[in-house]
């Protein structure tokens, strides 16, 4: 394995990462419509991030100021994952992660909290049972408003902060209207941060109704007016609520997924640039601005077989990260809603 030989590898000049997100596992307990591994189901792999494999990554994972465990699947299957978080720590590391909830009893809540794990999100996708439960299947949201009612009394009773909860929600066009519950909802059992993402990685035809898409300036306006009346309500009751919608008519060449201070480890070890380029499947497709287009993976090499270091600085990958400033992005990148215009 390369953690043996890593000294040798290092530039003379190592990064320090914003953030490295791994993907432990592609399992999960759910099926939600707008995952890619329901709409691919049928080339999906299953695999959790072998323990060495992490183990070997250690030296790396403490050139960044977070750590993030969890990809596409549900970090809590992996039967490693509180070894995984307590050794980042160890490394001094911010370590968070993202939950479907289903799997986090009081034991874990637990656990979570004496392994010092920072950052805790729950993913739902509605603001009641009929609108989460639909589009989430295989969670139940009065279970995922329960675990967090848990890891609050949890933490009271602890005595601690840590870990902070957070939400990521996933806003379709039909559950507009349900956000409006959401501030006084969520401030109300713990809740500190909530982040609306809408659905900018659209798997299937049938979701192209549910991608928020504003088709003028003045819908886009307006439909930004209405995410900032929800934060400014947020912030009356103590609670971060932060959006982030794609710009209309916009050559930006500025991802929000912070390509050149971060990168990506899926769970077969590869080296990619977000966890939108990192689906290890074929012969798939995707809708991009409601065109039909085959899913393009991208990979710079594999934690594997080289340091992650030596991956960073490979050509291929500095050819990747400067194509944002040459205005020639990779095929993979070109037409993403996750580029835009930096602030």
């Amino acid at each position: 394995m390369f953690g043996m030989r890593l000294g040798r590898f290092l530039p003379l000049f190592s990064p320090t990462f914003d953030w490295i997100q791994i993907e432990i596992t592609s399992y999960c307990n759910a099926a939600c419509i707008y995952c890619p591994r329901t709409a691919y189901k049928n080339s999906w792999s299953n695999r959790h991030l072998p323990f060495n494999v992490f183990m070997e990554l250690l030296p790396t994972l403490s050139r960044a100021k977070h750590l993030h465990l969890q990809g596409w699947g549900e970090p809590l299957l992996n039967p490693d994952f509180f070894k995984m978080a307590s050794l980042a720590k160890k490394e001094g590391l911010r370590v968070g992660t993202t939950t479907n909830g289903m799997l986090l009893d009081q034991g874990k809540s637990a656990r979570l909290i004496e392994t010092g794990v920072d950052i805790i999100a729950f993913s739902l996708a509605g603001s009641h049972e009929k609108s989460n439960d639909t589009i989430r299947r295989g969670t139940q949201f009065s279970d995922v408003m329960r675990a967090i009612e848990t890891l609050t009394k949890e933490k009271i009773k602890r005595q601690r902060n840590k870990p902070v909860i957070h939400i990521a929600y996933m806003v379709f066009k039909s559950g507009m209207n349900d956000l409006e519950k959401i501030p006084r909802l969520l401030a109300e059992v713990g809740v500190s941060q909530v982040v609306l993402s809408t659905l900018d990685f659209v798997a299937s035809e049938e979701l192209q109704s549910e991608v928020i898409r504003p088709s003028s300036q003045k819908e886009y306006t307006e439909t930004a007016s209405y995410f900032h009346s929800l934060v400014k309500e947020g912030e009356k009751r103590g609670l971060h609520i932060h959006y982030y919608l794609p710009p209309f008519n916009s050559e930006g060449l500025f991802c929000t997924e912070n390509v050149q201070k971060a990168f990506c480890i899926a769970s077969d070890g590869a080296i990619t640039p977000c966890v939108f380029t990192n689906l290890q499947v074929g012969n798939e497709f995707h809708f991009l601005q409601g065109e039909k287009q085959t899913y393009r993976g991208m990979s710079f090499g594999n934690v594997q077989d080289q340091s992650p270091l030596v991956i960073w600085n490979n050509e291929a990958y500095k050819n990747f990260r400067n194509s944002f400033s040459t205005k020639s992005l990779a095929p993979a990148c070109t037409g993403c809603p996750k580029i835009g215009q930096e602030a």
